[in-house]
């Protein structure tokens, strides 16, 4: 690769150590901002597709209409692509121009991105809690347990405990799509940052600056979800040779 004929040219394009060291303060300082968003997301995601996931399961004839509401929040959320809903709602609703209602376009990137990754959520939590065999309710009924209680204490402990790695999974996945908040406007974030540096010196290594910290940040999750994934399976070995 070093002996490409274009090698020179790129290595001062993409990894200019020069650019290295005087960016990457700026763009760590915008990468705070990204994991600041992201702690303020992940757990509005988590409550937000928990909630729908146990009314979407619920066998209440009154929540017919609860779940059917929650079905078509899926749906929607799900199917439209986490890009366009940045652009309708972070740049949406500012444009409203309504009275005592925040425009900062930080905000509602957020609000954008939990709405979407709490649908993708909600299924995941769903699968969880369908995936507890009957029997467990059964039982938890005949010790004299309510609904409320044995969904609490029976189903999802085990449901959500089924789910953890796939819940990992979304968590690092969500890690990198903070990111895409740049394009609305956001630009105290990393990602346009890079993009300011590089529309005006056409220098592409604070991309790379960025990437090798969000790498840093996704990796050792992406570990721990191996490590969780693995010790389940031991566990369920060990239980099944018991």
């Amino acid at each position: 690769m070093t002996h490409a004929p274009g090698w020179n040219d790129a290595h001062h394009t993409y990894f200019s150590g020069h650019v290295f060291r005087t960016q990457t303060g700026t763009i760590f300082r915008g990468f705070l901002i990204d994991m600041k968003i992201f702690l303020i997301a992940e757990p509005c995601v988590l409550a937000i597709g928990l909630l729908i996931a146990v009314l979407r399961t619920s066998l209440s004839p009154v929540l017919a209409p609860v779940r059917i509401g929650c079905a078509l929040y899926v749906d929607i959320f799900r199917g439209c692509p986490t890009l366009i809903l940045l652009y309708l709602i972070g740049l949406g609703v500012p444009a409203l121009h309504l009275h005592h209602v925040t425009k900062s376009v930080e905000f509602w990137g957020t609000v954008a991105i939990v709405i979407s990754y709490s649908a993708y959520v909600t299924e995941v939590v769903r699968s969880g809690i369908q995936s507890v065999h009957p029997s467990q309710r059964a039982a938890a009924r005949s010790l004299g347990l309510s609904s409320q209680q044995t969904l609490r204490l029976v189903v999802l402990p085990q449901g959500v405990r089924s789910v953890v790695p796939a819940l990992l999974n979304d968590l690092v996945a969500l890690t990198k799509d903070v990111g895409l908040i740049s394009i609305v406007g956001a630009v105290a974030e990393s990602i346009e940052r890079a993009t300011a540096y590089e529309d005006y010196f056409f220098n592409f290594t604070p991309y790379v600056i960025a990437a090798i910290l969000f790498i840093l940040v996704a990796a050792p999750l992406g570990r721990l979800s191996d490590w969780y994934t693995l010790r389940t399976m031991r566990r369920q070995g060990w239980a099944a040779l018991a």
